[in-house]
């Protein structure tokens, strides 16, 4: 018998990439999945390409930057499900590589709203259903980056926010102690997404050269961390996970 039916994973960040793959992760799993992002078309074509239906899939728009968005998002699932018990902290955007002085607030804030306070907005809201629903506890898994560790020249927001992450992951993994919420980030680095597609042309290394990097040319690799993350019982947590491209300029970046 599958332990994980009933029970119920949001993912963030749904429309494409990584959040699609995590999504189809999690169904494949036997999860209930809720998906979310800004645009409600690309949700439900989400929902059609993982193999999903309105029984056990359910498209939710918002933008995780506006806690009045989040608020309702999780009204929803609370209405609809009952419970949470896996949320996967995934959405977020960059900004134009350009040198931090030329970065406009609004460009900062941007990327600080959809990266950590979507993550922090979000984490609050499942806390608050994870403490008050039986069996009480749940998991939350953050989408770090290898920049959480290692800046790309002219990325602040979006380093800034990463390395954020990383202290958002433990507060929560320490918080959620007597509460059975567990906390863990996942890192990934060059995943093959519409994302990356730069990459393989490209993208400026810290010496002031551009070269291609290697990419992970199957994203669903990274969907089944995110599942393994997921399943673990209540007494186990992967704090940290690293998943990369073999042969990116990571180890030795710089």
């Amino acid at each position: 018998m599958n332990s994980n039916l009933n029970k119920v994973a949001l993912v963030t960040g749904v429309g494409t990439g990584i959040g699609k793959a995590a999504a189809k992760a999690l169904l494949k799993g036997g999860f209930q999945v809720v998906l979310t992002g800004r645009n409600l078309e690309k949700l439900n074509k989400a929902i059609q390409d993982i193999g999903g239906n309105s029984q056990n899939c359910l498209a939710l728009a918002c933008d995780v930057g506006r806690p009045e968005q989040v608020k309702q998002l999780f009204s929803e699932i609370q209405k609809h499900f009952g419970r949470i018990d896996v949320l996967f902290n995934n959405a977020g955007m960059g900004a134009p590589a350009i040198p931090m002085e030329e970065i406009s607030y609004e460009q900062w804030m941007n990327v600080v709203n959809a990266n950590l306070c979507g993550a922090f907005l979000c984490s609050q809201e499942a806390i608050r259903m994870m403490k008050a629903q039986s069996p009480q506890g749940g998991r939350i898994i953050n989408n770090g980056s290898i920049s959480a560790h290692a800046p790309r020249p002219m990325s602040a927001p979006y380093s800034s926010t990463k390395h954020a992450i990383t202290g958002l992951t433990k507060s929560i993994a320490l918080d959620g102690r007597p509460f059975n919420i567990t906390c863990g980030q996942i890192d990934i680095g060059n995943a093959g997404t519409e994302m990356t597609i730069p990459m393989a042309a490209g993208i400026l290394q810290a010496d002031g050269s551009k070269k291609a990097e290697p990419l992970m040319d199957v994203v669903d690799h990274v969907g089944q961390a995110v599942l393994h993350m997921a399943q673990l019982p209540p007494e186990s947590n992967i704090l940290t996970m690293t998943i990369m491209a073999s042969n990116m300029p990571f180890v030795g970046r710089g």
